[in-house]
C-alpha cells in the first residue's frame, strides 16, 4: 500500500481514501441491522481496503464502487441485513439531497417570514450541494479541504435530521458557523492535550 488511493466523490471532486471512514460505514450498517460489532467492522474494513489497493492500478476509485464493495463484503460474510440497511441509507441520502433546496433569503425575525410569504415573487431556490460549503470554507475562510469536508458533512447531517426541505440561506450560514466553531474547538482541544 505505497501510494495513497484517491476517491472520486459523487460531486466529481477527489479526496484521499480514509480507512476509518470504511470502518465507520460498516459499523453503522451493522448497528442499523441490530448487530453492532466494532471488531467485526475493523476486520471487514481491512478486507475492503486490501482489495481496493490491490485492484486499483490507477489509484482512483469512485465512492459508489467503495459502497458496492462494502455491501458485497457484508453479504458474503453473512451480514445481508446490514448490506440492505446500508443500501437503504444510501438511497435515503440521495433522495434527501435531491429534495433539499436553499432559499436565497435572509430570515432574521418573524416579520421577515411574513414578508417572505406575502410576497408574490418566490425567492430563488438553489439545489442542495454540500460542495458549495466546502468551496466557501476553503476559499473564503482558509480551511483545509479535509476540515471543510467534515464541517459540510456535519451541516448536511443536521439539515437532513431536521427534515426540512427548504432551508433559508441565513439558517444555512448559522449552521455552517456553528459546526465550524465546533470543529475548530475540537481541533484546538486536541492540540492542547
Amino acid at each position: 500500500m505505497n501510494k495513497q488511493l484517491q476517491v472520486i466523490k459523487a460531486d466529481g471532486t477527489t479526496e484521499e481514501y480514509i480507512h476509518t471512514k470504511v470502518i465507520g460505514t460498516i459499523n453503522n450498517a451493522l448497528s442499523a441491522a441490530g448487530r453492532s460489532d466494532m471488531f467485526m467492522a475493523e476486520d471487514l474494513a481491512e478486507v475492503v481496503t486490501f482489495y481496493l489497493y490491490r485492484k486499483q492500478e490507477g489509484r482512483q476509485v469512485s465512492s459508489s464502487e467503495i459502497l458496492s464493495m462494502i455491501k458485497a463484503v457484508l453479504v458474503s460474510t453473512g451480514f445481508e441485513s446490514a448490506a440492505v440497511a446500508l443500501g437503504e441509507h444510501s438511497i435515503g441520502r440521495r433522495l434527501s439531497r435531491a429534495r433539499t433546496e436553499i432559499l436565497a433569503v435572509d430570515v432574521q425575525n418573524f416579520s421577515d417570514v411574513e414578508r417572505l410569504y406575502r410576497s408574490r415573487q418566490s425567492p430563488t431556490r438553489i439545489p442542495w450541494d454540500k460542495s458549495r460549503i466546502i468551496d466557501e470554507l476553503t476559499e473564503e475562510s482558509g480551511f483545509s479541504r479535509q476540515i471543510a469536508r467534515v464541517v459540510a458533512a456535519m451541516v448536511e447531517e443536521r439539515i437532513f435530521s431536521m427534515g426540512m426541505t427548504l432551508i433559508p440561506q441565513s439558517l444555512l450560514k448559522q449552521l455552517v458557523l456553528g459546526e465550524a466553531a465546533t470543529v475548530l474547538r475540537a481541533q484546538r482541544d486536541l492540540q492542547t492535550t
